[in-house]
């Protein structure tokens, strides 16, 4: 396994390979991204890899957040800026930025920008607080950590399926 968080996939978070420390909802279950102020905590299922940002290839006629697509392994990957999308300000590229691939069984080549990578997370160093009622629905819980830090856990399939999120087209 590598300790390495600029860029891992999936098969890289392996399970350890004895009982006592097998991985259960308390272990080490999330990435922690940071995107500006904010602290998002992502299931470790619903992300295949974590990498640098690429040059990426903007696409006319699209939605400020959409920052374009790239090719990774000869397929094209569509990028959103998810500060963008949340209604914030563009994510500024820089060298600890990173996309977020989303996982191949949500069945869409699609990556998330972020700011940078905290690393991994467990749940149990987090307490659950109530969800805000104006929450987008893409937040499946709202977390706070021994430092008073607040952080949203993002539910992937919501956001994946949802129907601004599909609609990329800019409108006149």
């Amino acid at each position: 396994m590598t300790t390495d968080a600029i860029a891992m996939s999936h098969d890289e978070f392996e399970a350890p390979a004895d009982e006592d420390s097998a991985w259960d909802d308390s272990g080490v279950s999330r990435v922690g991204m940071q995107l500006g102020e904010d602290y998002w905590l992502l299931d470790l299922g619903d992300v295949s890899e974590v990498i640098p940002v690429p040059h990426l290839l903007r696409i006319p006629f699209t939605k400020p957040w959409f920052a374009g697509v790239f090719a990774l392994r000869g397929s094209l990957v569509t990028v959103v800026d998810f500060a963008a999308f949340a209604g914030k300000a563009p994510v500024r590229t820089g060298p600890n930025s990173r996309l977020v691939l989303v996982a191949e069984k949500h069945g869409i080549n699609s990556a998330l920008l972020f700011d940078q990578v905290v690393g991994l997370r467990h749940l149990d160093q987090f307490r659950r607080l109530q969800n805000a009622p104006d929450a987008p629905p893409w937040v499946e819980a709202v977390y706070q950590d021994d430092e008073q830090r607040t952080w949203l856990g993002l539910d992937m399939p919501g956001l994946v399926t949802h129907r601004e999120f599909l609609a990329i087209e800019a409108t006149p």
